[in-house]
């Protein structure tokens, strides 16, 4: 069983760039695709990126294409998520998850495995 640690979230003004972590433990990450999601206050989890096991896929959600950027290194058993040009409607609480899948899914109920999360918050 893998245990996921997110990391990075802060305050930031609209415009700037940020960078998530996602740190695995108990287990090797190559053996996951994973993927980041979001929820925002009063809304439901939404898919964000994932990225297959080796890293060679990648997908996105339309609201973040162009500037978001998902990656992985499986020897640092990390994952990152790079953002930039944040909007307010960025603000989030952000969740990566681990599937056993080999490239991933956009839907939370194939994960079984589910970080903490941690805040991100975009200001105008």
């Amino acid at each position: 069983q893998v245990q996921l640690v997110e990391s990075g979230g802060r305050l930031v003004q609209a415009g700037d760039s940020q960078r998530l972590s996602c740190e695995a433990s108990g287990h090797t990450l190559s053996w996951y695709s994973m993927g980041w999601f979001r929820q925002a206050p009063g809304k439901e989890r939404e898919f964000v990126a994932i990225i297959s096991r080796t890293g060679g896929t990648t997908d996105y959600a339309d609201s973040v294409k162009d500037r978001f950027t998902v990656s992985r290194d499986n020897a640092k058993n990390t994952v990152f998520l790079q953002m930039s040009t944040l909007k307010p409607e960025d603000t989030a609480v952000y969740y990566c998850a681990a599937s056993t899948r080999t490239t991933g899914s956009r839907y939370p109920n194939t994960y079984a495995f589910w970080g903490q999360g941690t805040q991100v918050t975009v200001s105008s």
